[in-house]
């Protein structure tokens, strides 16, 4: 399949693993706004075919080359580390409790 970016948008709503929350996706949705926690499910963003499957741990925030806040999940199963975008509906206690790196 390689290593192309291509972008593909899915609708999704779910029910955060971690803390249980009913999130409701909006195509762009890749993470519980409550408590942050994502899911390793894409090799390319939006393809949803990694088999791994592990929840993914927010570990600390920073901004990415834009200089758009963005948060870095690991994987707690297969140890992946993936950047994320902060969206305007995550609970900002949560986003405050994760160190800058």
């Amino acid at each position: 399949m390689g290593n192309n970016k291509k972008f593909s948008r899915n609708i999704e709503n779910f029910r955060c693993e971690n803390c249980n929350e009913y999130v409701e996706g909006n195509g762009y949705t890749n993470h519980c706004p409550n408590c942050l926690y994502s899911k390793h499910v894409d090799i390319n963003p939006g393809d949803r075919s990694e088999e791994c499957q592990g929840l993914m741990k927010p570990v600390f925030r920073t901004f990415n080359k834009k200089k758009i806040l963005t948060i870095v999940h690991k994987c707690i199963k297969c140890g992946i580390i993936k950047k994320n975008k902060v969206s305007a509906i995550d609970q900002e206690s949560q986003i405050d409790n994760l160190p800058f790196q």
